[in-house]
């Protein structure tokens, strides 16, 4: 999410282009597709997988929270 310079609104929704949840901060950037912003790494990796051609990637959701940055 983008707030104006005043803060009093909201100038921008920007969301995972994996999972579509909406990110308040700047979100991760994958090498493979620069212009797509990601929420997660796993995210990153599902999406990687799906460009790769994998119909149903099975990504280990390791010890993070799937959904935390940074």
């Amino acid at each position: 999410m983008k707030f104006s310079n005043n803060g009093y609104y909201i100038e921008k929704y920007i969301k995972c282009s994996n999972c579509g949840m909406l990110l308040y901060s700047g979100g991760i950037q994958s090498k493979s597709s620069p212009k797509e912003i990601f929420c997660s790494q796993w995210c990153v990796d599902w999406a990687s997988a799906k460009a790769q051609g994998v119909d149903q990637p099975k990504l280990p959701f390791g010890h993070e929270k799937i959904h935390e940055i940074g």
